[in-house]
């Protein structure tokens, strides 16, 4: 008897949750003006700042959690800019390529 049986016998009036999370995520609607990559300096630390979707704000959301998972790396989503730590503009440019998006480089 494992875990998942021994919980179903504690609270069999529970019903499984399937997860709400998309497994795929080409439902994000590709735009044809290109999102800026760019990099800063904040508070001394690197930052790299992608903006310009003009998307749904909940796409642009998903595609902000995907990167931060991808990479490892802590970020968040504010004023319509996913703000991610670290400079990791070459691997956040690939990743959106790759998914079908145009991206354009800005700073250094």
């Amino acid at each position: 008897m494992d875990l998942k049986d021994q919980l179903k016998n504690l609270f069999p009036d529970h019903k499984e949750e399937v997860s709400s999370e998309p497994e795929n995520t080409s439902d994000i609607w590709i735009q044809d003006d290109p999102i800026i990559c760019k990099y800063e300096k904040r508070k001394g630390k690197p930052i790299t700042i992608l903006e310009g979707y003009t998307g749904a704000t909940e796409d642009f959301k998903l595609l902000a959690k995907e990167i931060k998972t991808t990479l490892s790396v802590g970020g968040s989503f504010k004023d319509d800019k996913i703000i991610i730590q670290g400079d990791y503009r070459d691997k956040i440019m690939q990743i959106l390529k790759d998914k079908g998006f145009s991206v354009k480089r800005v700073g250094g």
